[in-house]
């Protein structure tokens, strides 16, 4: 049975009161205090200290100091008022019980209402948290598609400029042409009028000897001789063959190896436009070419749009399918999108194309090998 201790001391003001209990060998281990606001209990085996308060407290502002075998209690009253006793008086068993009772049950209740404020508050922080986050990814989702909204102007001005480029060239190219056939007319202009010219000075010349006199005829007879016109030559044909040039340049201002390659590539791609595909209808001329379908993709794969770049080689495999780096470089974008049975597809193709020995070795293996020999 615990030893009730009664040996304690108490002191008020109008607002707190202050309670001294002895306990020999207590600590914060051990002590058990329990405070609401009609009841104090300290349960320090073998040792119980208990009061009925004889006012109201406020609880969660009092406070206990335990050490040197002492616990002092601070209670602060809800009244401000001097009180007559510590503990009520005339208190029978049942009336302890009931108190007991009463204490037990607001303890609970105040435990479940902070235990409630707690679990809400600690909702309203994950909501919070929740919320930042959301925010900070959707921030995030909108400066990549910024970014890659921006590298697609970036490289559809650059496309125009190329376009604007290639047509200034042709432009200049056309209008040299144009110059150097107006200077060839011009020349040959003049030179059929120096020919006029002769002519009619020569005609002059005939003239002017016949109406001189019999003296003059055999003093400048050696001289006419010299000036007269010659006759005029015999009609006939002259056949002129000509070499056959697919190039207006002259043949010492061309390559033949060079032009010979071009024409075999023009007529490939235009053997391949003359099949039927849609794709090639809104597309102008220089863009059905599969070079310019390859750097196409090539710029698209630097800015990680590797699905567009697999539609551009695949438009310019279908223009010419004997370019091994067509299907290089759709096997780079098939392994950055982690399609590794299409990347090793279409890496088999270009081995095939260039004639090269195809091992059996591991698909990524394969592919990074593959990238590093021939890839963009």
């Amino acid at each position: 049975m615990p030893l009730q201790v009664s040996d304690y001391s108490w002191e008020q003001t109008r607002t707190a009161v202050f309670i001294s209990v002895p306990l020999r060998g207590v600590s914060v281990r051990d002590a058990d205090v329990f405070c609401t606001e009609n009841y104090l209990k300290v349960n320090c085996p073998p040792f119980l200290f208990e009061v009925f308060l004889y006012a109201p407290i406020d609880d969660e502002s009092s406070k206990a100091k335990i050490g040197n075998d002492t616990i002092v209690f601070t209670l602060h009253k809800k009244e401000a008022a001097m009180w007559e006793t510590l503990s009520l008086s005339s208190v029978d068993k049942e009336m302890m019980q009931r108190i007991r009772e009463k204490s037990i049950l607001q303890a609970q209740e105040s435990a479940k209402e902070a235990m409630e404020a707690k679990a809400s508050a600690r909702r309203e922080d994950q909501k919070y948290t929740l919320n930042v986050m959301m925010k900070i990814e959707e921030e995030e989702r909108k400066r990549i598609e910024d970014m890659k909204e921006n590298e697609r102007i970036k490289a559809t001005k650059e496309l125009e400029t190329w376009k604007e480029h290639q047509r200034k060239a042709e432009e200049h190219k056309i209008i040299q042409r144009e110059e150097k056939l107006y200077q060839q007319e011009k020349q040959i202009e003049e030179e059929r009028k120096k020919l006029k010219h002769k002519g009619l000075t020569r005609n002059s010349v005939s003239r002017n000897l016949a109406t001189k006199g019999r003296n003059s005829e055999i003093i400048f007879f050696e001289k006419l001789k010299e000036d007269s016109i010659p006759a005029p030559r015999s009609v006939g044909n002259i056949k002129i063959n000509f070499t056959p040039r697919v190039f207006p340049t002259a043949l010492r201002e061309s390559q033949v190896a060079a032009e010979e390659e071009w024409l075999h590539k023009q007529a490939e791609a235009r053997r391949a436009t003359n099949t039927d595909i849609p794709e090639l209808c809104d597309l102008k001329e220089e863009e059905k070419n599969p070079e310019w379908l390859k750097d196409k993709g090539n710029k698209l794969f630097a800015t990680e749009n590797y699905l567009a770049a697999i539609n551009a080689y695949n438009l310019a495999i279908r223009l010419n399918n004997k370019i091994p780096l067509l299907y290089l470089n759709r096997a780079a974008c098939h392994l950055k999108l982690k399609n590794l049975h299409k990347a090793i597809e279409d890496s088999s193709k270009a081995y095939r194309i260039m004639k090269l020995p195809l091992r059996l070795i591991h698909p990524t293996k394969l592919c990074k090998m593959m990238l590093r020999r021939f890839g963009i």
